[in-house]
């Protein structure tokens, strides 16, 4: 397909570009009054994912509204432990909750096996392809889903948590159950992003939320290892791998053959890019806090990092979602901030 603006993809890939990318994680919605004004008129967050066409109107709003270079596929990471068999609610101010939990391997023995899915997540793939068709090209769409590691830590821990303790207890006490739990989880989300690249997808991320609150062997044996099984089933697609957190793992994320690394803000830019060189292109990562500030202060952080920059290999983005109750204008700031500025 022909895009209006490829620089998401270029950039990815390594090709020239005349002004670097910017798009935010977390986009699609939370921020925008044309979001919160449908959200408002929904019975809640899950009804938005599993509505295909709404979520393709709010998968849309941030390229109207913002300008963004890339739109990501409003959907959420814990449709994967669904469609195996373990549902979940999305509880107001409270975040994912799960009535059930993977403890043990009588537990684990429960979840569905030979999974449909394109039956069970369909509403994903008709709403990746509604906004496909809907952006005409004007933009790539990035699909996502979230790496084994962390979907792993709420099926443990059936709900958020401030230590993940279960969860990394879980990999003490009960590791051939964990592993058989990872491999189910990346079986799944191969085929799924799979799946997505069919709907439409031009671009994926995986999400490793949690990636942080492990230590660096401990992560590569749960984390890594299955995340490196996922990029290496995607050999030809921009594929982003975000693991917010892991400062130690980052020579290991590294040598993972994905095209991009999503860099958080206690990551330094400048250090890994000596690390990897022209091989990868660098995602990130301005703290979500500086979207608070004045609009002097954002412009001068957003143009520090840009003269950081020592390749053009670079996707601006924050260094994690934005926060929902971020001024979108202050979001335009930056991004006007990005596009004014000439390599």
């Amino acid at each position: 397909m022909k895009f209006k603006n490829d620089l998401f993809l270029r950039a990815a890939r390594g090709e020239a570009i005349e002004r670097y990318p910017v798009w935010l994680m977390r986009q699609a919605g939370r921020i925008l009054p044309e979001y919160r004004a449908l959200r408002a008129t929904l019975s809640g967050f899950k009804e938005l994912v599993e509505t295909p066409a709404l979520a393709a109107e709010v998968s849309i709003q941030p390229v109207d509204h913002l300008d963004v270079d890339a739109a990501i596929i409003f959907s959420d990471i814990l449709v994967v432990p669904e469609a195996m068999g373990l549902p979940y609610q999305m509880l107001e101010q409270k975040g994912p909750w799960f009535e059930n939990t993977i403890r043990s391997k009588e537990q684990l023995e429960l979840l569905d096996k030979n999974i449909d899915v394109a039956d069970r997540l369909s509403y994903v793939f008709e709403a990746l392809k509604i906004t496909k068709r809907e952006l005409n090209g004007r933009v790539p769409l990035i699909g996502f889903a979230g790496a084994p590691w962390t979907i792993l830590c709420y099926m443990v821990e059936g709900k958020g948590s401030k230590t993940f303790s279960e969860s990394r207890k879980f990999l003490y006490t009960q590791p051939v159950v964990a592993h058989e739990l990872l491999k189910r989880i990346t079986e799944v989300t191969i085929t799924y992003l799979k799946m997505q690249l069919e709907a439409g997808a031009d671009a994926l991320q995986l999400f490793d939320s949690w990636a942080g609150i492990l230590g660096r062997e401990q992560y590569q044996i749960f984390g890594l290892n299955y995340i490196k099984m996922i990029v290496e089933a995607f050999p030809n697609v921009p594929f982003t791998v975000f693991s917010k957190g892991a400062v130690a793992s980052l020579p290991d994320i590294s040598a993972i053959n994905c095209t991009t690394i999503g860099l958080d803000w206690n990551m330094d830019m400048g250090s890994v890019r000596d690390m990897v060189g022209e091989s990868k292109t660098l995602q990130g990562n301005l703290d979500p806090c500086l979207l608070y500030a004045s609009d002097e202060i954002i412009e001068k952080e957003t143009l520090n990092l840009l003269k950081s920059f020592k390749s053009q290999r670079h996707i601006v983005n924050l260094g994690h979602g934005v926060y929902p109750d971020i001024d979108p204008e202050k979001v335009k700031v930056l991004i006007k901030t990005v596009k004014n500025y000439e390599i």
